[in-house]
């Protein structure tokens, strides 16, 4: 009967355990956005393609425009292509600590990049125009509730086949 109720107690500090995981965190009152360096020259080669599912549109992180601020977001240059040649890009940052992201930038084929001046952060879930944002969080940018190690590591888990990820080389 012991045995049962210290089965049962573990079971019970495993799932709440792993529903604290997804909870968003507070955010700290000390925490400051340092102000985002501007977005890099657009790449349309040498693309880390970012799977997003039933999406007619290819996108792809550009790895040289991968940053980790000493604010902790991650930001990066996206480029979503159809197929019919259009391409878009998104000079986004991902905070990892609230489960938020923003656009920071977005790109004109005719203009050039176009600063996002009030731009505010957003839940990575439930935003459908964000999938693509989201799989980079899941997939490279964040660990848990925080950001991978480095700007180098996230480029590595972005590459890396899945079973391979968050691995430190």
């Amino acid at each position: 009967m012991r045995l049962d109720r210290l089965a049962a107690a573990a079971l019970l500090a495993c799932a709440a355990a792993a529903h604290a995981q997804f909870q968003v965190q507070p955010m700290d009152p000390d925490w400051k956005e340092v102000e985002a360096p501007p977005p890099p020259a657009l790449k349309t080669t040498g693309l880390i393609p970012v799977e997003i599912e039933r999406s007619a549109l290819r996108f792809g992180v550009d790895p040289a425009s991968v940053s980790l601020g000493r604010d902790g977001i991650v930001r990066y240059v996206i480029v979503a292509a159809s197929s019919t040649g259009a391409v878009n890009a998104m000079y986004e940052g991902i905070h990892c600590k609230t489960g938020e992201y923003k656009v920071l930038a977005r790109h004109n084929p005719d203009t050039g990049w176009s600063i996002a001046g009030n731009a505010e952060w957003r839940p990575l879930h439930g935003q459908q125009q964000s999938r693509h944002t989201l799989v980079v969080a899941r997939t490279a940018a964040c660990m848990g509730h925080g950001p991978n190690r480095s700007a180098a590591q996230i480029v590595r888990d972005l590459r890396a086949p899945a079973d391979t990820r968050f691995y430190i080389n």
